[in-house]
């Protein structure tokens, strides 16, 4: 395990935190797309149903466990103890525009018609378009909470330490999985206006907002 992954777990461990804290403190989730919170918690469950039947080290298991609890608890949150402060008027990206395409290209395209190979692949591919809800709900909304802008920005920086690791795997180990560096780089792709946002307006004390994702 190189230092680009581990960093890149981190990186993605503390979006998650930020989040979490962010509503426990406020007491509220509003500007939080529940719906993107829900495809997150799927890419988990589909990823990490191999806990079942493979044991690969102490930290990869203990991460999942901590990822699939993280995700299900910021559900919770959202829909059942602080519901009253969803924005499911502005939560409105219909997810079947994601579902729909991400199923179909996971029977086409995945390493092995299998079972678990398949819901690897559908969750490889759904990471890369889940934070598409919570962009739309941005740009419906015209701004994002600061906290909010830091989750996403941790987010984002946890997807392109993923593809350093790549890159690194594929010079010192001659690895190279064709499925899950097209959507990671897919996925920050749609990062990039983010980036360029938060270091423009976040980063000086400015509100954010985003363009309409198409």
């Amino acid at each position: 395990m190189n230092v680009f992954r581990i960093l890149g777990d981190i990186s993605h461990l503390l979006a998650i935190i930020i989040l979490l804290v962010k509503i426990h403190k406020s007491k509220s989730c509003a500007g939080i797309s529940g719906k993107s919170q829900i495809l997150f918690a799927l890419v988990f469950t589909t990823r990490y149903l191999d806990l079942f039947t493979t044991f690969i080290s102490v930290y990869n298991t203990v991460m999942k466990v901590i990822f699939l609890i993280c995700a299900y608890v910021t559900v919770y949150m959202i829909y059942v103890k602080f519901r009253k402060t969803f924005d499911s008027e502005n939560d409105s990206f219909r997810l079947e525009f994601l579902l729909v395409p991400v199923t179909g290209l996971s029977f086409l395209e995945n390493h092995s018609f299998t079972p678990l190979e398949i819901l690897w692949t559908f969750s490889i591919y759904l990471e890369s378009v889940a934070i598409l809800p919570q962009l739309f709900m941005i740009s419906k909304t015209g701004e994002a909470e600061t906290i909010t802008t830091h989750y996403l920005f941790f987010l984002g920086l946890y997807r392109a330490l993923y593809i350093a690791n790549w890159v690194w795997r594929y010079y010192t180990e001659n690895f190279y999985d064709q499925i899950a560096v097209v959507s990671g780089v897919v996925q920050t792709i749609f990062y990039c206006d983010f980036f360029y946002l938060y270091v423009t307006k976040v980063l000086k004390g400015k509100k954010l907002s985003l363009p309409m994702p198409v």
